[in-house]
C-alpha cells in the first residue's frame, strides 16, 4: 500500500476578520515562535485526503523533535513506520517491508515539515515565501516553497496561544493531510542518543 505523505486541508471559509502580514514579518514572527521550542513532544492524529476530498488514510503516532535537526516521527500501526534524524542522517524504517532507508540530509529534505520545526529557523526566508493571518489567540502561517522540486506546495502551520497545535499539506497533485498535535510538551531534556536509530537485526539496509 503506498504511504500517504504526512503532514493539509487548506483553510475553510473565514468567520472572522483577519489581516494578512507582509512576507518579511510572516518569517520573523514565525520564527520567534519557533525559536522559543527547543525541543518538543507530542501525539498527532492524521487525516489524509486525495484530489477529490476522499478520504484515503487515517492514522496516529508520536513525535519528538529537538532543534536544530534532530526528530523522531513515530507512526502506529497499521502503516507503522519510524522516521529519525540526528541532523545529519535520516533513517526511514519500515517494519512491515523489514528494511530502512538510509539518507543524508540534502536541500529537499529540510523541506519536510518534520525538518522544518526542528531546523535552524533563521533559514525560512531562503526556502519559503511567509504570510500569515491572526485574530484573537490564533496565528495562521501560510508557507509557500520557492524551489520548484519540494514535496508540498502549501504548508499552513496553526499556533493556539504560542504553541503549535495543526499542520496542514498540499502537494502538487492535490492530495490534502492534515495534522493534529495533542498532549504537547515544549522544553522537555532530551538526549542526543533519543535521535540516533539502531537497525534491528535481520532487517534490509537501503543507502541513498
Amino acid at each position: 500500500m503506498k504511504r500517504a505523505l504526512s503532514v493539509g486541508l487548506l483553510a475553510g471559509s473565514v468567520l472572522f476578520a483577519q489581516v494578512t502580514f507582509a512576507a518579511e514579518q510572516g518569517v520573523e514572527k514565525l520564527a520567534q515562535l519557533l525559536n522559543e521550542a527547543h525541543s518538543l513532544t507530542a501525539n498527532f492524529t492524521q487525516l489524509t485526503l486525495d484530489a477529490s476530498g476522499a478520504n484515503i488514510q487515517e492514522s496516529s503516532g508520536r513525535m519528538q523533535l529537538k532543534r536544530p535537526g534532530k526528530f523522531v516521527w513515530h507512526t502506529d500501526p497499521p502503516l507503522q513506520q519510524e522516521l529519525v534524524s540526528n541532523g545529519q542522517t535520516i533513517w526511514l524504517y519500515d517494519p512491515d517491508l523489514m528494511q530502512v532507508t538510509i539518507q543524508q540530509l540534502d536541500e529537499r529534505m529540510t523541506h519536510t515539515p518534520a525538518l522544518l520545526l526542528s531546523g535552524d529557523v533563521s533559514q525560512i526566508s531562503d526556502s519559503f515565501v511567509v504570510e500569515y493571518r491572526e485574530q484573537e489567540g490564533s496565528i495562521d502561517f501560510y508557507l509557500s516553497p520557492k524551489a520548484p522540486d519540494t514535496l508540498f506546495d502549501l504548508l499552513r502551520l496553526s499556533f493556539m496561544n504560542g504553541q503549535i497545535f495543526s499542520m496542514q499539506l498540499e502537494d502538487a497533485v492535490g492530495q490534502k493531510s492534515s495534522l493534529y498535535f495533542s498532549n504537547l510538551e515544549m522544553n522537555t531534556p532530551l538526549a542526543d542518543a533519543v535521535f540516533e536509530f539502531e537497525i534491528p537485526e535481520g532487517i534490509d539496509v537501503i543507502e541513498e
